[in-house]
């Protein structure tokens, strides 16, 4: 168990991993299982589980009309079942090296990306699609 939540590990497929990110996209999870594998780490993913539901509505009964039927009225219309979207498919993505810890490693400069240059936080991020590694995060604007 991790001491705080910047390193958290877990068994994925029976494996103990370290864990890279939780809930991660399909492009999210391409993207880093591409970096890491090229950065010599053995990449373990597994399926997020589904985010538990509301427990349903429990119908309100309507007095019963001089008929014997209930009422319908436009005031008190009988509720509809909700639709519950597919869940989306997102994923875990861990690592064998359970010394692996993300935060450590993109601010230790630990990462290189494929031409070379070491993995900046806005590339890890995704936020810039080059690293460029000459500027320090700090000097960033």
């Amino acid at each position: 168990m991790a001491i705080n939540k910047n390193h958290e590990f877990e068994d994925l497929d029976g494996i103990k991993c370290s864990v890279v990110e939780k809930n991660a996209s399909p492009e999210r999870l391409q993207f880093l299982k591409a970096l890491l594998e090229l950065n010599h780490y053995t990449v373990v993913v597994t399926g997020s589980p589904a985010p538990k539901a509301a427990p349903a509505p429990v119908p309100v009964s309507t007095p019963l009309a001089e008929g014997g039927e209930a009422s319908t009225s436009p005031m008190n219309p009988t509720p509809a079942e909700p639709e519950v979207p597919p869940a989306p498919t997102t994923f875990t993505i861990g690592v064998t090296d359970l010394t692996f810890n993300a935060t450590n490693a993109v601010f230790g400069r630990l990462l290189k990306t494929a031409d070379g240059h070491i993995v900046t936080l806005a590339y890890w991020q995704q936020k810039e699609l080059t690293s460029d590694d000459t500027v320090p995060y700090f000097d960033h604007g």
